[in-house]
């Protein structure tokens, strides 16, 4: 699993990214009440906002950590939003992305760096 600074984390399974927000950034939200994530086959880049999330506290957009094109929105999310803040690394994904270019995934953090990175912040 790799991390943005932005609080999105990426796994890589062949050339396909599974993408969501890291428990941090759950946390920060709070209670997550929608969430909308992208189509299927919609071209997604780097750094680019691709989906968005809300809070009771805010309105959040998500970065894709990779470019490439939306191959599944976990559309489980649009009726039980709250699986974000249960399972932010895991259930509570928001896309599947096939990756374009997968050595943007070598400018990612590790586990460790984020971590490290989150004692900054």
């Amino acid at each position: 699993m790799k991390f943005t600074k932005d609080h999105e984390w990426v796994r890589l399974e062949g050339d396909v990214a599974t993408v969501g927000i890291t428990k941090h950034a759950a946390d920060q939200l709070g209670d997550v009440v929608f969430v909308e994530t992208p189509e299927a086959g919609r071209a997604v880049s780097q750094k680019d906002g691709f989906a968005v999330v809300e809070s009771v506290k805010a309105a959040s957009d998500v970065y894709a950590p990779v470019s490439g094109e939306v191959i599944e929105g976990n559309d489980a999310l649009a009726s039980a939003p709250e699986t974000v803040n249960a399972d932010p690394e895991g259930a509570g994904w928001f896309a599947k992305i096939k990756v374009l270019n997968p050595a943007e995934l070598d400018g990612l953090m590790d586990r460790a760096a984020y971590d490290q990175f989150l004692t900054t912040l």
